[in-house]
């Protein structure tokens, strides 16, 4: 299928041809039939993308420190391995579109098979043939309205959405200032809900445009405008001012003090500079809001990308009914976009259209939106696999699932490296990510179907790089079909899942399986275990994790698992390395979490079958700027303390020496590749023995055990039985 990508290192804007993405649980597939380019916010993304690395830092400082405090953190190397990874994934352009629906997810029962819809999203609703969309960002589009015209529908759920938040009502004198697309729609809106409106552009053609729209009166002075509001309102002025221009400038802001009676509403609908000026603003008591993008559920993950829908009787208009409303007044007559549709092209020439509003030549007007179209519907754009180069030649080839931050900054440069094998096939959901990834890591196809690297006969190994959900489900399809398995951790998410996996190994005596537990082929890690031989006594280890988000997914229980499962198995991990031996029982016990979900702050004390003790204190309350990981052994006199991967100190007899690796954490990921692709390749044992994967799996089940019990919990079988 095409789609129209930027490339983030050289702001060049292409047509790809790419798989079509995969059809997921809760959502749709959509055949585009007509996309929008706005000239506001899309003008902004394009000339980002187009600044040097020191513009795009410039203009995003809050992605500096982010990248800053990585160093300290992750050391300079899997840094920089982030950053090169992010700049070189593609930007999917659009975030309004309208089409077809080729197939329905599980989980979805409001839309069919062929019906008309209308989507909206960034990364979603791209400028491509087909389109995943979530339920959410997914509306019927009414036969009355044309694909074109419905692919409006982001941009008018903004409009609505910031009507709404100015909470105006019949007989209201408005300000309008901007009027770009999203002003003009708000200017119909407005009309339509029965106020007298006024308006504001620099442009002369813009403000008579708003006339024929409906305001009452336009000016691209704002003197003039301050003169008629105050002759229309018998010197009251605006009871509500909406600022829908895009400017770094503060001026709109001053101006709608200026403009707003007493106790108006000043309501920000645009991108402007939000320096308040107090004394006019506190003389009249204005009311100032913010309207964000299509209304409730916007940036809300829950309800955008799980489907999750607010009560009517509390949340009347999220953003969804945002979408549907705005596309009923299309329906209806009551509002035209017709006049605002400046140009169409076919989206092979997506290029020149984003010339044109992003540098326009001498004497040539910017549009004011520009519809992509995808042709007639005939035909199939659906390609789940497209070629990238030829075959290659390596006597052993692998296949990739999953390439994400994670894996394009750790997994697959050290796969890049190993000598002696083809990299067959990657797959990932996103057409784009995978075609990226291919193209930079030497894969001969890109895919979006798991299906493709799994079935593929030439691969005989698999990569399993995706959600925590997926993983058990993929390598048990990975083991069955007889490939050496590679899976990041967790290896399974809940007992149910582990136990497939395990009757999996037993009918197909497959047992080659190797979990992500990355930190026990640290070297540091290797010298800490000799200086214990034959094994530590106690360990315990401090993880300073820090914070996640209330809604991250890794927090989800049915997604990441929560922070003790999905990542809370790798210090298990390597304290049963440094023991030698089979965890027997845990008992767990945690901070209260705000939000009643995961545990995000627990403290677990760990009994070895060999009698050793373990100590697992893993925080997210802490200064996150600390230190993440410190490890302290001890045994038959002898002690060790390892500090972030970066510095080891071993004691005995009374003395200490000390090894550092300066600004380099080596958490073990070279040596981690290297055992699994050696093993894969010669037949030998898989560098983790499966009792240790299994063992270590179940003692995090039994973690959270603990802690919904409140008792000290047996672990489950190194074969696989349940606690």
């Amino acid at each position: 299928m095409k789609q129209v990508l930027q490339d983030r290192n050289s702001g060049e804007i292409k047509v790809a041809e790419l798989p079509s993405p995969a059809l997921l649980p809760g959502g749709v597939l959509v055949r585009t039939m007509a996309s929008l380019i706005s000239t506001g916010t899309e003008r902004s993304t394009v000339q980002l993308g187009s600044k040097s690395l020191i513009g795009k830092a410039r203009a995003r400082p809050d992605l500096v420190r982010k990248v800053l405090d990585s160093v300290r953190a992750k050391g300079l190397a899997e840094t920089l391995q982030t950053v090169r990874a992010r700049l070189g994934e593609p930007a999917e352009l659009g975030y309004s579109c309208a089409g077809v629906v080729l197939a329905v997810g599980d989980g979805v029962e409001d839309l069919r098979v062929g019906q008309r819809v209308a989507c909206a999203g960034q990364g979603i609703a791209s400028h491509a043939e087909v389109n995943f969309v979530p339920r959410n960002l997914c509306v019927p589009l009414p036969d009355a309205v044309p694909f074109d015209e419905g692919a409006f529908v982001a941009l008018g759920a903004i409009a609505m959405h910031g009507v709404r938040t100015a909470g105006v009502v019949l007989g209201d004198h408005v300000a309008v200032i901007g009027l770009g697309l999203v002003g003009l729609l708000t200017v119909q809106l407005l009309r339509t809900a029965g106020c007298v409106v006024y308006g504001l552009d620099l442009r002369a053609d813009r403000a008579a445009l708003a006339r024929e729209l409906g305001a009452q009166a336009t000016f691209t002075d704002a003197d003039a405008l301050a003169a008629a509001l105050h002759e229309g309102t018998a010197g009251r002025g605006a009871d509500a001012v909406l600022l829908t221009a895009s400017t770094p400038s503060s001026e709109p802001v001053r101006l709608a003090g200026r403009l707003a009676r007493d106790r108006a509403v000043v309501c920000v609908v645009g991108d402007v500079g939000l320096e308040i000026p107090r004394d006019v603003y506190y003389e009249k008591e204005l009311d100032f809001r913010l309207s964000r993008s299509y209304g409730p559920g916007r940036y809300d993950d829950a309800y955008e990308l799980l489907g999750q829908s607010y009560p009517p009787g509390f949340v009347p208009w999220d953003q969804r009914r945002n979408m549907q409303a705005f596309l009923h007044c299309i329906a209806s007559g009551a509002l035209t976009v017709t006049p605002l549709l400046t140009l169409r092209l076919p989206v092979t020439d997506a290029p020149q259209a984003y010339r044109r509003i992003a540098s326009p030549a001498e004497g040539e007007r910017p549009p004011i939106a520009i519809a992509l179209t995808y042709g007639d519907g005939g035909g199939s754009p659906v390609t789940p696999v497209v070629p990238v180069r030829p075959a290659g030649t390596a006597p052993q080839a692998l296949a990739m699932i999953g390439a994400g931050n994670f894996a394009q900054a750790t997994l697959l440069p050290r796969l890049v490296k190993a000598d002696g094998w083809r990299r067959t096939v990657v797959v990932t959901t996103s057409g784009a990510s995978s075609r990226t990834a291919a193209e930079r890591y030497g894969f001969e196809r890109a895919a979006t179907d798991p299906a493709d690297a799994i079935d593929d006969p030439a691969a005989g190994a698999i990569v399993i790089a995706t959600r925590h959900n997926t993983h058990a489900g993929l390598a048990e399809r990975a083991l069955r079909a007889g490939k050496a398995v590679f899976v990041e951790k967790p290896l399974a998410i809940t007992a149910e899942e582990l136990e497939r996996l395990v009757a999996a190994i037993r009918e197909t005596g497959n047992d080659r399986l190797m979990v992500g537990f990355n930190r026990r082929f640290s070297a540091h890690a290797a010298k800490l275990r000799a200086h214990l031989a034959p094994g530590a006594q106690a360990v315990t280890y401090r993880v300073n994790a820090g914070p996640l988000p209330d809604d991250h997914w890794t927090r989800q229980r049915d997604v990441g698992g929560g922070r003790m499962i999905g990542e809370g198995c790798h210090f298990i991990d390597l304290m049963t390395f440094l023991v030698g031996s089979l965890v027997e029982d845990v008992h767990a016990v945690a901070l209260p979490s705000a939000d009643a979900g995961s545990a995000d702050t627990v403290q677990v004390n760990l009994r070895y079958a060999n009698g050793a003790v373990g100590h697992l204190l893993y925080v997210a309350a802490g200064d996150p700027r600390m230190p993440k990981e410190r490890v302290e052994a001890f045994g038959r006199g002898r002690a060790g303390v390892l500090e972030n991967f970066q510095r080891l100190t071993l004691w005995k007899g009374g003395e200490a020496r000390e090894e550092k690796s300066g600004l380099a954490v080596d958490k073990g990921f070279d040596g981690e590749v290297e055992a699994f692709l050696r093993a894969a390749r010669e037949g030998g044992p898989m560098p983790i023995p499966l009792e240790e994967l299994l063992n270590t799996t179940w003692a995090t089940f039994a973690v959270e055990q603990s802690l919904a019990e409140r008792r000290a919990v047996r672990v489950g079988s190194p074969e696989g039985g349940p606690p």
